[in-house]
């Protein structure tokens, strides 16, 4: 072989490894991409959820139901015509 021949071998040899550590390096970053859409869509699946819970527990807080509810229970009311009764585990407190 001649001296051309052999440079010819050798650039063409050092271009296909530039392209294939180009393709692999290419992979991996697209997987390495998918894996933090992955993680990221988790979270957001995961934030999306509680903010349905804290939602439905705002709507709860807004009823009169549960005004009546934190009335008797935190403040020891009661309607007009009920006869309070006390708990005694709860004097001893």
């Amino acid at each position: 072989m001649s001296k051309k021949s052999k440079l010819k071998i050798i650039i063409l040899m050092v271009f296909i490894i530039n392209i294939g550590y180009i393709f692999v390096n290419q992979e991996l970053t697209m997987l390495r991409i998918k894996n933090d859409i992955k993680t990221k869509q988790e979270t957001v699946d995961k934030l999306s959820s509680e903010n349905r819970k804290l939602q439905d527990q705002i709507k709860l807080t807004k009823t009169d139901k549960y005004t009546e509810k934190l009335a008797r229970e935190r403040l020891g009311l009661i309607k007009e015509g009920e006869t309070p009764v006390m708990d005694s585990s709860e004097k001893n407190k």
